[in-house]
């Protein structure tokens, strides 16, 4: 499991993900109505808005919300046209970041991200500069607690995974983009429960931090992950379980 997802999942167990669950309807609702946007409002035929319904599903989002991120998407209802933008820098130690935003104002969101990068000693970079360190993949997350490794090797594998591994009480299983919502349904059709799953961006390698440099690190991660703009935020970062957890208490 890469660095940033360590992150997330202990997050997670702390309670703090999520905390803010107005932010992130509103994360999701945009990625609802960008994606309806580009594929049209038919999840079935556009597989970035069925990825992203079940995500809100998966986050509780009530029903009317999401149709009407679609409608708003399709144009049925008036709604803010969004632009899908990447940035690319580094942070503490050269650690390779790359940031996704929908942003109704490119200018006052380019400024931002600057801004957070050199707060917290990093630079933005080059479109390009570091998207060659990171591979497409969908990452689902199941709770290990519910269902043993070789039953769920068995499912996902023959829905189209490619990997799965155990980090602490969580499985995750790696998939190709393609194959994301086949191996989800085929999870939940034998009554195990997901914890999340979504299109992700997994670093080839990744960059060692110590003590204060990951404290720096977690830091940018954060303020990039708590800005408005921002829907995704990748980076190729490895901390030590035992500093994750000092510096998530």
């Amino acid at each position: 499991m890469s660095g940033h997802s360590k992150w997330a999942t202990i997050k997670r167990k702390k309670g703090k993900a999520d905390a803010e669950r107005g932010k992130v309807f509103t994360k999701l609702i945009k990625e609802i109505t960008v994606a309806a946007r580009a594929g049209g409002g038919d999840a079935d035929a556009n597989p970035r808005l069925r990825t992203a319904m079940a995500a809100a599903k998966a986050a509780n989002m009530p029903q009317d919300n999401i149709k009407r991120a679609v409608q708003k998407g399709t144009g049925e209802l008036p709604g803010v046209s969004y632009d899908e933008v990447t940035y690319e820098g580094y942070g503490p130690a050269g650690v390779a970041v790359y940031v996704i935003v929908l942003t109704d104002n490119k200018n006052r969101t380019v400024a931002d991200i600057r801004h957070l990068f050199s707060k917290y000693n990093g630079n933005l970079g080059e479109n390009g500069c570091v998207a060659w360190m990171f591979d497409k993949q969908g990452i689902v997350q199941v709770d290990s607690t519910i269902c043993d490794e070789d039953t769920l090797m068995e499912i996902v594998l023959d829905a189209g995974a490619s990997d799965l591994s155990q980090q602490g009480d969580i499985f995750e299983v790696i998939t190709p983009p393609e194959d994301l919502e086949n191996v989800r349904v085929a999870i939940e059709a034998k009554s195990i429960s997901v914890i999340s799953a979504e299109i992700s961006l997994i670093p080839q390698n990744t960059v060692k931090l110590e003590e204060k440099q990951a404290e720096t690190m977690l830091k940018l991660y954060e303020a990039l992950e708590e800005n408005d703009d921002v829907q995704n935020v990748y980076a190729n970062f490895d901390i030590d379980d035992s500093i994750l957890e000092k510096l998530a208490g």
